[in-house]
């Protein structure tokens, strides 16, 4: 088959190759596919201005796909608490779904804490440098703990949640991200454009 072989759990592993390509389906869309990484803590904005990028991009003919953090964990990972090890294998899965549909030809966004630089970089590495935009949503603990729209904070000071990130768990924030957006500082309308003016020329097929 010309494929090499791969053995797991016993198991002779044998990729197979399709007729239908990456590439193919890229000309097929009209545009470059490409994993946009939202990181911040809860409340920071990430599913807000995932969202509305999402949006944007669609109405311009984009095909996309929404990664989020609670829809996720619903499914794919409900099996998964938010220990060190079972964030990391959250990530890990994340990382190999959106790989998938990256395969697919779809601009995928991924809005989640992701708190531990190893896991994004090991995303980063999975699905190449160049098809990994990493965006810092950026903001400071005590204004997300003063939104707190779903009491997540409130409930890890009381002691109700463990290992909640920015109390009791730590955030590791990007040291280089490709896009630092700050919410406390910006109005959404200014940090969607900054979005859409880094993410066009990442899509736009040569």
């Amino acid at each position: 088959m010309g494929s090499k072989e791969h053995s797991a759990e016993g198991l002779y592993i044998i990729p197979h190759k399709h007729k239908v390509t990456g590439e193919d389906r890229m000309r097929r869309k009209g545009h470059r596919p490409l994993l946009i990484w939202f990181t911040g803590l809860s409340g920071s904005g990430k599913s807000t201005l995932s969202g509305l990028l999402e949006q944007e991009l669609f109405e311009r003919q984009v095909h996309t796909y929404l990664l989020d953090g609670d829809n996720v964990r619903k499914g794919l990972n409900k099996d998964l608490g938010f220990s060190k090890e079972c964030r990391t294998e959250n990530i890990r899965r994340i990382g190999e779904t959106a790989n998938l549909m990256l395969d697919a030809g779809l601009v995928v966004l991924a809005a989640f804490v992701s708190p531990f630089r190893k896991d994004r970089e090991t995303v980063r590495e999975l699905v190449g440098p160049e098809n990994f935009l990493e965006v810092f949503v950026d903001c400071p603990l005590k204004v997300c703990e003063q939104r707190d729209v779903k009491g997540l904070y409130k409930k890890a000071r009381d002691g109700k949640i463990q290992d909640f990130t920015g109390v009791s768990s730590p955030f590791e924030a990007p040291e280089r991200p490709d896009v630092h957006i700050r919410t406390s500082e910006q109005t959404l309308e200014v940090s969607l454009n900054e979005l859409i003016q880094a993410v066009l020329p990442k899509i736009k097929i040569k």
